[in-house]
């Protein structure tokens, strides 16, 4: 599994070079180091939760789980997200501690230590960039992250060496959070959006009908529902009217559907003359009967 072997290089990597950073960013007494140490920890933990759901998310469906695992992928990305929003808002904080209280900083040894972090975090990125899980996306993003951080890091340090401006580092800091907070939110709400049962945004859902009652011998179509496993697989339910042949039918809509990116589609099929008690009244209480007399031997 490719993508597994590559979240766990990006986990080694990164759990090895947070715990070396963190002594350098005290030693070098850069915050930029220090805070960018606790978002490496940070992203090196979820990066390891991120692999264990990976690998569960490829588990077969089963009798627990009748639509499989994928979601356990999605929930590495949401746990991934989450740490990498609350270390944006602790760097963003310790950052302004340091602009109100600046601090002696060794700026050779910032150079050293950013070229270090650029390689480091290039590779891990070069790891990880292939794949196409929400769960993926947000460790890449990490990596990615992780690199420019770097970089801005490594320039910011060449500036302070030449200039002694020391408010540049905690500045620096600053921005990169945001940056890594803008991406964070906007993850975050793709993977609410599929926990939510929220139709995927490449689906419009007016066109498909419309494609569908063009469909020969449709005469109508409603509950049409469609929703996401994990960004990739989608799935859609749906009642069809026709007093055509079904299994001809049948075969269109699935089609149709699968042109529309949506690989499983349960159908249910009535004829023109059949009343659908649902179509009438949505808001219809269900009756619940209790059937008491069922013994079984």
């Amino acid at each position: 599994m490719k993508t597994e072997r590559n979240i766990l290089v990006a986990f080694i990597l990164n759990m090895f070079f947070s715990m070396l950073e963190f002594f350098g960013g005290l030693f070098t007494g850069s915050v930029a180091i220090v805070s960018d140490s606790i978002h490496d920890f940070g992203d090196a933990m979820s990066i390891g939760v991120s692999y264990f759901l990976e690998r569960k998310s490829k588990k077969k469906p089963n009798d627990k789980y009748t639509y499989g695992y994928l979601r356990f992928s999605v929930l590495g990305g949401l746990i991934t997200t989450i740490i990498l929003i609350s270390g944006s808002f602790l760097v963003i904080y310790n950052s302004i501690l340091r602009i109100l209280d600046p601090v002696e900083i060794n700026y050779n040894g910032m150079i050293i230590f950013a070229i270090i972090g650029v390689v480091i975090n290039f590779l891990a990125a070069y790891f990880t960039r292939d794949g196409d899980s929400l769960n993926q996306k947000a460790v890449n993003l990490h990596m990615l992250e992780d690199v420019l951080g770097w970089v801005v890091v490594l320039i910011g340090a060449v500036v302070m060496r030449f200039t002694d401006i020391s408010i540049i580092d905690p500045v620096m800091s600053i921005l990169v959070a945001i940056f890594i907070l803008y991406n964070s939110l906007r993850n975050f709400k793709d993977i609410l959006d599929i926990f939510l049962g929220k139709t995927p945004n490449e689906i419009n859902l007016e066109h498909l009908k419309e494609h569908l009652m063009e469909i020969d011998g449709i005469i109508d179509v409603h509950h049409l529902h469609v929703w996401t496993l994990d960004g990739i697989n989608h799935y859609a339910t749906l009642h069809a009217v026709t007093n055509d042949d079904v299994v001809n039918i049948k075969h269109l809509i699935r089609e149709e559907l699968e042109e529309h990116g949506i690989g499983h589609v349960t159908i249910e099929l009535e004829n023109g003359n059949e009343k659908c008690d649902e179509c009438e009244c949505h808001t219809k209480e269900i009756v619940h009967e209790h059937h008491h007399h069922h013994h079984h031997h």
